[in-house]
């Protein structure tokens, strides 16, 4: 797969799992996309393709490197669907 795909992809994941807040900006925990069934079939590499959209400002969150347990409450939000 390629990273456009693999970040729309997350995208999409993203707005089915996440909630939008106070400031309108959806919204969702590393641990919920992490331990979700349908995002552990999508992505081999769910920490790389957040990188990635990191890296296009499409997403953002604290941090550079997310684990599991370790990050499972850090908010990742979604800058441009």
């Amino acid at each position: 797969m390629n990273v456009e795909h693999e970040i729309n992809l997350l995208v999409e994941e993203m707005q089915r799992l996440g909630t939008t807040g106070a400031d309108g900006k959806l919204s969702v925990k590393f641990g919920v996309l992490f331990q979700d069934d349908r995002c552990a079939n999508l992505f081999e590499a769910l920490v790389g393709t957040l990188k990635a959209a990191k890296r296009r400002k499409i997403v953002t969150y604290e941090g550079e490197l997310l684990l599991q347990g370790v990050h499972d409450d850090v908010e990742i939000i979604l800058l441009q669907n």
